[in-house]
């Protein structure tokens, strides 16, 4: 016997005290340690104060006998594992039979041989630490289980991760491409255009001074330059000449600015953060989308009202943040128009749609603060818990992949160190706020 066996203990429950003394003596001899009892109710009590490895035990005793004890020790969680051997001198089949069923694992008949109850209690006590083992290698293996799902599930949200970044790597530059291909196009002839529209407003300027010369000085005109002059209607032509000449300018000034805002937008990213502000970001989304913004059958014009905060310029990668701004707003829009689904247009003019766009400098002074809100719907809880996760989307087939928050968050939270929530009520509205650290 092994000195981890010395250690081992055997309780023994019999109200004989005769049998009580030859197994104690016969174990403690052995190198067992020894508890007794000689009723079920101290017995059970015994072996929830001090567990034993093995149970001795007699069938026939004052209070309850060894069935129901048997019974209730295998009921618990703290001592169904312990081994119980009854030893009895019933010898019928049918209390052997009893004795299994209630859980015993063998059955030993008086009188007994001691070289047999040792030899049985030393089988039994093999199995229980054989049994003890094998849990132990049980819960090793499903702490091993579990660490390896936890790795193969980090694995997954790395892979998800990295196919978001891959998505949005090639959505930047294949919109950047495209946009500054249209832009660097846009910018020939408008370049054209501004030149022309100023030799246009100096040739004008000229020719009208030479007309005024001409009838100051030269009064008396023949009757077909007079009446050439009313069908042409000279004088109005004088009149609204420059000013068409000047809002030609004008035009030409704004498609000269959106072309600038698209370059601004589409921002080729660069290995490195750049200084950047973020109001020319804000702008360059605005414009892009303002086409969506103006008023339609279906609903009246949103309104987009800004409050800018004075922001320091930002280091970051603006075009991934315009991308975050383009995703939010454009769902703010979403949202505005189904709301206004199954409302009648005079309805819906009499609340008007909103978008409020606020940048402030956060209260530690080493982030900066954009707040994007809608006045529409709103969105549950449940919902709102949601929206963030790769693929999910309340939109409908077509109109959506439950990408661009997943996306956004990904861009503000890991490529720039901050931070993106939401906070939404049901019937107030929704509102994204995004910090980036300057």
């Amino acid at each position: 016997m092994t000195t981890s066996e010395f250690s081992q203990i055997i309780l023994i429950i019999d109200d004989n005290p005769t049998n009580l003394e030859v197994l104690y003596q016969a174990l403690d001899k052995t190198g067992y340690k020894v508890l007794l009892e000689m009723d079920g109710f101290q017995g059970i009590e015994t072996v929830n104060n001090h567990p034993p490895d093995l149970i001795l035990l007699d069938v026939m005793m004052p209070g309850i006998d060894g069935f129901e004890t048997c019974r209730q020790l295998k009921s618990q969680p703290n001592t169904c594992d312990i081994p119980i051997i009854f030893m009895t001198a019933l010898t019928d089949t049918n209390y052997k039979v009893q004795a299994l069923a209630s859980g015993a694992v063998d059955y030993i008949t008086k009188p007994f041989q001691q070289e047999e109850v040792l030899a049985r209690i030393g089988v039994h006590l093999k199995l229980r630490k054989a049994n003890l083992e094998l849990a132990r290698q049980k819960d090793i293996l499903e702490l091993r289980v579990e660490e390896r799902t936890a790795e193969l599930s980090q694995a997954l949200n790395n892979l998800k991760k990295a196919h978001l970044r891959l998505i949005q790597h090639e959505k930047m530059v294949t919109l950047g491409n495209l946009v500054a291909g249209v832009a660097h196009e846009i910018n020939n002839p408008v370049g054209f255009l501004v030149g022309s529209v100023n030799n246009i407003q100096e040739y004008t300027q000229d020719l009208l001074a030479h007309v005024r010369l001409f009838q100051e000085y030269h009064p008396q005109l023949q009757p077909i330059v007079i009446e050439h002059a009313k069908k042409i209607e000279l004088e109005f032509l004088a009149e609204d000449l420059p000013k068409l000449v000047d809002s030609m300018n004008l035009a030409t000034e704004r498609i000269r600015d959106i072309s600038t805002s698209l370059r601004t937008f589409s921002r080729a990213d660069s290995s490195e953060k750049t200084t950047c502000n973020i109001h020319e970001g804000i702008e360059s989304t605005l414009l892009i989308l303002k086409y969506r913004i103006k008023a339609n059958d279906k609903r009246p014009a949103i309104e987009v009202i800004t409050d800018y905060g004075n922001l320091p310029p930002v280091k970051c990668f603006l075009g991934q943040l315009n991308q975050v701004f383009m995703n939010i707003i454009a769902n703010a829009i979403d949202v505005l128009d189904t709301s206004v689904e199954e409302k009648i247009f005079a309805e819906v003019k009499e609340n008007s749609l909103l978008i409020n766009i606020l940048t402030e400098v956060s209260s530690d002074q080493g982030m900066v603060s954009i707040r994007i809100k809608d006045n529409g719907c709103g969105m549950p809880e449940s919902v709102k818990a949601r929206i963030f996760d790769h693929l999910f989307t309340t939109k409908g087939v077509g109109k959506g992949t439950g990408l661009g928050l997943a996306i956004a968050r990904q861009i503000v939270e890991e490529t720039h160190g901050g931070k993106l929530t939401c906070n939404s009520v049901v019937g107030m509205g929704t509102e994204f706020v995004i910090e980036i650290p300057v």
